[in-house]
């Protein structure tokens, strides 16, 4: 992923924590512009509507939805695998 600050490449690719920061500028790396949920012309600035509301978009948060920008992370269809982990639980019923 690329620092969404100063753009310089960092050495986190899906596993970012909440006190990792850009070896460069120093920003922290899990924060909403570090986020590719992040848009500011949405409500909230944020495309996940069921996330809470973040007040500082640029200090490190415990978001549960935080995908950093350029990762296929967010790209996971959630019903198609919601209705998986149900199939499953119930095949294992019968």
């Amino acid at each position: 992923m690329n620092c969404a600050f100063c753009g310089e490449k960092t050495n986190v690719e899906n596993k970012v924590s909440r006190s990792d920061t850009c070896s460069n500028c120093g920003k922290d790396l899990r924060c909403c512009k570090q986020c590719k949920f992040y848009d500011h012309h949405a409500y909230n600035e944020c495309r996940e509507v069921s996330a809470d509301r973040i007040l500082d978009k640029e200090r490190a948060n415990f978001c549960d939805y935080f995908v950093p920008i350029g990762s296929s992370l967010g790209k996971v269809d959630r019903v198609q695998e919601a209705r998986k982990e149900l199939e499953a639980l119930f095949k294992n019923k019968k």
